[in-house]
């Protein structure tokens, strides 16, 4: 499914064509010939017969890739973040460009990622971002490979789950981190919970010409449930670093040890919230 990251690659299948005979060898728009008479000159090449679009290596200190290495590192954090692991990007190694006829731009990425928590813990990735021509309300396309393992966080995951779930009151907090970039040690999980939660709205909301990130959680606050999930209604702040813009953002957010991190609901909001 188009859109979700891939940790292992997979292997690429190959497909033996049958031998061509006098019969079967003729192209789309050739005409068949006929006995004793010289066969016609061949039209022009079918679309088809083209091949593939050039990729253009592009340097990585470049706007372009840096914003499609920012998507991907973003898309990763959601669906690999946890309240104990924030992937984030560290550098952009290598970026290539291929501009597909009709289809859009896509993007060739080998990056470094590192954690939130342990700026020393770093894996290797690729991916593929496909930013769609036309439709200004269609997600790019995000293919990934973690190569390496992330660490295990299970411990302090349900460490955290424990801890909301035992608490009398709902929690709630507010300027995560604060004006100074402090961030008390009980809210970490918060934060990292809010930063792959986020990802997934940068990568609804991106277009090529756009590089989001979160810049702060203005407010949290545990919504009380009757089931097992933990739930979280947020308002954060996102840095658009094109137009240097600081936008608000509302996120309801689900958390399970066990089934991972959902979006239920997000909204942009106005700037005097």
């Amino acid at each position: 499914m188009l859109g979700e990251g891939k940790e292992e690659e997979e292997e690429e299948g190959s497909v033996t064509a049958p031998p061509h005979t006098a019969a079967s060898c003729c192209r789309a728009g050739d005409s068949p010939v006929e006995p004793g008479r010289p066969p016609r000159p061949p039209g022009p090449p079918s679309p088809m017969s083209q091949g593939p679009s050039p990729v253009l290596e592009l340097p990585p200190s470049h706007s372009l890739p840096g914003r499609a290495a920012a998507l991907a590192a973003a898309f990763i954090a959601w669906h690999r973040g946890t309240p104990g692991r924030g992937p984030a990007l560290r550098a952009l190694r290598r970026a290539r460009r291929q501009d597909i006829d009709g289809v859009g731009h896509k993007y060739h990425l080998e990056f470094v990622l590192e954690d939130i928590f342990e700026k020393d813990s770093t894996v290797n990735c690729t991916a593929e971002v496909l930013y769609h021509l036309g439709n200004k309300n269609a997600a790019p396309d995000v293919q990934f490979t973690i190569e390496g393992k992330l660490k295990n966080t299970d411990e302090a995951d349900n460490l955290f789950y424990n801890r909301i779930k035992s608490l009398k009151n709902e929690l709630v907090a507010e300027n995560i981190p604060d004006s100074y970039g402090n961030v008390p040690p009980e809210m970490e999980p918060i934060r990292a919970l809010a930063w792959a939660a986020s990802g997934y709205v940068i990568w609804k909301n991106s277009n090529e010409n756009t590089k989001y990130q979160l810049a702060q959680i203005k407010h949290v606050k545990q919504v009380k449930r009757s089931d097992e999930y933990l739930e979280f209604d947020y308002m954060i702040l996102l840095h658009e670093n094109v137009s240097q813009e600081i936008i608000p953002w509302q996120m309801t957010v689900l958390w399970h040890p066990q089934h991972g991190i959902e979006v239920t609901q997000n909204s942009r909001q106005p700037k005097h919230v």
